[in-house]
């Protein structure tokens, strides 16, 4: 059995990253019960909105068994806030302060590349010289932090009005907030729906994004909570669907054109980026091997009636890119950073486009 001066010392180690004092000076660290079966841990919230607290309490367990042992078991973390717990404010006419187009980039499954597609999307918009922010709403699977080589960033809070904003970081011109963030990376997040929704607000109304013409925000794959949420608390300006050209993909992919044009949630779909087109090898860049079947986004969009935003290559270099944190677009040289730069243009037309022709997207209210 392990002392309770034993266990706190232990907990001096953690952080918090926004106070810089360690969780037990700053009194969040309230009781400590130890006995033969287990370490029992209070900790009192003071504030509902921290976003540090999550990654907070991810790492005492962790800690405790660097200082005392494998055998330090923690059998329960109990939590106390001070104030009555509620929900991020909404956003009442569904528009973000400064923020003029809402993209969201979506996927009807896992592993077509949605994520490089979002980043390389909105550094390539920043490059045409539009303010971009990107938003890494892929709650359960965050990859952005890492294809941006920013997985250790800790964001700053200030207080506005009584209000504290999360201030993203800026990399390569865009401006970008990821649950990354805010989580142990070697943890995996294991929340139910309302606490992952509850979290996606937060993000929304509680950052300083200050003024961006686009802000891209990579969704989840499928349709979850997280794509309800965001149509709840947002008014978007238009969706984007990210798949291959195999059948499994485009067949979900359908699913994807389906709900963003379901007549309750009717945000515009922009068109569908065929990603892993074809691959070409780097010492024969004219050869083209349709690994994963032709031109089957291209059916699609002519069967629902969806434009063809582009056509992404499977090239080493976009993987090595994702991997060092210097995304391929920023690669001047390289034809996929052309076909990037060229579906940044096509996005930024077919926004002005929806723009003229269609009434403001309005948020989805639930009666």
């Amino acid at each position: 059995m392990f002392s309770e001066e034993q266990i706190r010392q232990a907990l001096e180690k953690i952080i918090h990253p926004e106070k810089k004092e360690n969780i037990v000076s700053l009194g969040i660290v309230q009781h400590i019960e130890s006995d033969e079966s287990g370490i029992e841990i209070t900790l009192l919230k003071e504030k509902s909105s921290d976003p540090f607290f999550s990654s907070i309490k991810s790492n005492i367990t962790r800690v405790i068994k660097d200082a005392l042992g494998m055998e330090a078991v923690v059998k329960e973390i109990k939590v106390i806030e001070k104030s009555k717990p509620s929900e991020a404010p909404k956003i009442d006419d569904g528009t973000i302060p400064g923020v003029k187009n809402i993209i969201a980039v979506a996927s009807g499954k896992g592993g077509v590349g949605k994520s490089t597609i979002a980043l390389n999307l909105a550094i390539g918009l920043s490059l045409k010289g539009y303010e971009t922010g990107l938003l890494d709403a892929d709650i359960f699977g965050p990859s952005v932090p890492v294809m941006l080589d920013i997985k250790d960033f800790t964001p700053q809070v200030k207080n506005t009005g009584g209000r504290d904003l999360i201030i993203p970081p800026e990399k390569y011109g865009i401006k970008v907030l990821s649950i990354g963030f805010f989580v142990d990376s070697g943890s995996a997040v294991v929340w139910r729906g309302p606490m992952a929704s509850n979290f996606l607000k937060q993000m929304l109304s509680m950052t300083d994004w200050g003024t961006l013409d686009y802000l891209i925000i990579d969704l989840p794959p499928g349709t979850s909570d997280i794509h309800l949420t965001l149509v709840q608390e947002v008014a978007v300006t238009g969706a984007i669907i990210v798949s291959t050209p195999q059948e499994v993909a485009i067949a979900d992919a359908v699913k994807g054109i389906a709900m963003f044009r379901n007549e309750k949630i009717n945000v515009p779909v922009l068109g569908i980026v065929e990603n892993m087109s074809w691959f070409t090898p780097a010492e024969l860049p004219s050869n083209k091997y349709y690994i994963f079947g032709k031109e089957g986004c291209k059916t699609l969009s002519e069967k629902m009636n969806v434009p063809l935003l582009g056509q992404i290559p499977l090239v080493q270099s976009i993987r090595e890119s994702c991997d060092t944190g210097r995304p391929i677009v920023l690669d001047a040289n390289n034809p996929a950073s052309e076909a990037f730069l060229a579906l940044a243009e096509t996005v930024n037309e077919k926004i002005t486009e929806r723009n003229k022709y269609l009434k403001p997207t309005e948020r989805v209210k639930i009666n």
